[in-house]
């Protein structure tokens, strides 16, 4: 029998669909079982706007204790999912701003437990965005994380 996807990944909303209105900060997850996760953002902009979307870092999935990702990670974008399926590799950063113009979006972020200040017990991740100050631009934000244990139930990545 082979492993499927849902026993190697750990597969995690960190937003439910949610406007852009305001800053919105993504549930943290916890990387401590993971060997790698990947973020994906899927952005709806009715209004055109250059929303800002970044990783940060903490030391628990309360989110206490945070700041912004140092170091530079692979990032894919798709800057309009409508006209093509085409994930675009983009210059690695910690952060990645969207540009202002009306289409749906995905933008991808590529984060190893490494990337993370583990030597001051970093562990934790959270992807957040700027606030677009329009109410019909939203964000949805999925966690896939590649865990270090498959199973047929991995283990949770929303605990420490």
């Amino acid at each position: 029998m082979s492993i499927t996807l849902a026993q190697e990944y750990k597969i995690v909303s960190g937003t439910t669909p949610v406007t852009t209105n305001g800053a919105v900060n993504g549930d943290w997850i916890s990387l401590k079982n993971a060997i790698s996760v990947t973020i994906i953002a899927k952005l709806t902009q009715a209004v055109g706007h250059a929303t800002v979307l970044s990783v940060n870092q903490a030391t628990v999935v309360a989110g206490s204790d945070t700041k912004a990702l140092a170091k530079v990670v692979p990032i894919w974008s798709n800057a309009d999912t409508s006209a093509n399926d085409t994930n675009t590799l983009q210059t690695r950063a910690v952060s990645f701003t969207v540009a202002a113009d009306v289409t749906n979006k995905v933008v991808m972020f590529k984060v190893l437990p490494a990337d993370l200040d583990v030597e001051n017990s970093f562990d934790c991740i959270s992807l957040g965005s700027s606030a677009s100050s329009q109410i019909t631009n939203f964000i949805d934000v999925t966690y896939v994380i590649e865990t270090n244990y498959p199973a047929d139930v991995p283990p949770t990545a929303i605990t420490d």
